[in-house]
């Protein structure tokens, strides 16, 4: 399958760079230069991931991810010039799955697209069984990769759709942070990341109004979800 890229820059050399690098790898792409085009592109091109810069004149990319998050889960990396660790954590809370600062090396976005890509698709492949798999008020449609609470569909992020899998799949069973990340980001985890923490917090919020209701925290082990 040949998937479509969604490039959203404001910087012409940019979008040239990473053009050139997701072509070459067997990627349909097309761009834009600021965030009032992006649900055009998406209604017209109907992209398969959005990489999205945060700094555009007019509209910028947070307001863009809030209107995407609105209408569609589609896998959204933000790349961008802001670096601190407030703003990854903030493009993450709004519904980003991924954030790759600015300067990057363009072979790691193509990996990382891949990666998402991967994440996100490789979910309704039907590699796997299809079930229901029910716990208290929570139903997890693995066909339709869905998530419900009392018979009422969740927005989830790919990555929330994973951890929520990992864990509803194993009621009870602890798992380390590494073993969630490798599970919903699909690579090696990085020892200083704080993903996790940032995806867990989001996902307890949009559970329930009891942050610790259902996925519970064992210090120094890691996360569980209560059978």
């Amino acid at each position: 399958m040949n998937y479509k890229v969604l490039i959203a820059d404001d910087e012409k050399e940019i979008r040239n760079l990473l053009r050139l690098y997701l072509e070459n790898d067997g990627f349909a792409v097309a761009d834009v230069a600021s965030g009032e085009e992006v649900a055009g592109a998406i209604s017209s091109f109907k992209p398969d991931i959005v990489l999205l810069d945060v700094m555009m004149p007019g509209k910028d990319g947070i307001h863009v991810l809030k209107d995407i998050r609105e209408v569609s889960n589609i896998p959204v990396m933000i790349i961008s010039a802001r670096t601190a660790d407030a703003e990854r954590i903030l493009g993450l809370n709004v519904g980003a799955d991924d954030y790759i600062c600015k300067p990057f090396n363009p072979l790691e976005v193509v990996a990382r697209v891949k990666s998402n890509l991967r994440r996100f698709y490789s979910l309704g492949s039907g590699e796997e069984h299809a079930e229901k798999i029910t716990i208290g008020d929570l139903e997890l449609d693995t066909e339709k990769c869905l998530l419900l609470k009392a018979g009422k569909g969740m927005e989830l992020t790919s990555v929330e759709y994973k951890i929520m899998e990992l864990l509803m799949k194993h009621p009870g069973k602890v798992f380390t942070k590494q073993q969630i990340y490798e599970y919903a980001w699909g690579e090696d985890y990085f020892v200083a990341d704080n993903n996790i923490m940032v995806a867990i917090s989001k996902l307890r919020t949009k559970l329930d109004e009891d942050p610790s209701r259902y996925i519970k925290t064992l210090r120094g082990l890691g996360y569980r979800l209560e059978a």
